[in-house]
């Protein structure tokens, strides 16, 4: 069956079945690998991709599922304000370690700023659940997104 998804604000047209989840199209498809895949169940947090803006979970996702809606993966993040300023804190901050669960670091965070600017601990602990690092930079993934945060108060 044929689709047309549109995936970092380029649509493209993909001849999968409907249920192939969408993060098997990103990464086997379009050749982006970015996003990355941790366990298939939703559990991880590494495939998060923002569907129409909000962090999804992308190896559970049928891509038929999609419709109009618009995705954007790690490799477009970065072009956004919010995005860039996560990347410079991640990078300001040394959060990588082996790097793995970090796209979906990046994207869980960057929703997060998207629609709470100044977030509490709570607010980055309840956005930031599910998605896991086995390297326990969580510490510094939290102070970098204090640090945009701060940052993004003063524009």
């Amino acid at each position: 069956m044929t689709f047309k998804i549109k995936v970092n604000d380029v649509e493209h047209e993909v001849d999968v079945d409907s249920d192939i989840p969408l993060l098997w199209v990103l990464r086997d498809v379009l050749g982006m690998t970015g996003t990355k895949f941790g366990c298939g169940r939703a559990l991880c947090g590494a495939c998060t991709v923002h569907v129409n803006g909000m962090p999804m979970r992308s190896c559970v996702m049928p891509v038929g599922d999609l419709g109009e809606s618009s995705v954007t993966t790690i490799e477009a993040i970065g072009d956004t304000p919010i995005g860039e300023e996560l990347q410079k804190a991640w990078l300001d901050l040394e959060v990588v370690q082996c790097g793995y669960c970090q796209s979906g670091q990046i994207m869980s965070a960057a929703a997060l700023l998207a629609s709470t600017p100044e977030p509490t601990d709570h607010d980055i602990d309840t956005a930031m659940a599910g998605n896991i690092c086995r390297c326990g930079t969580y510490v510094r993934i939290r102070e970098a997104i204090k640090q945009v945060a701060q940052t993004s108060q003063g524009d």
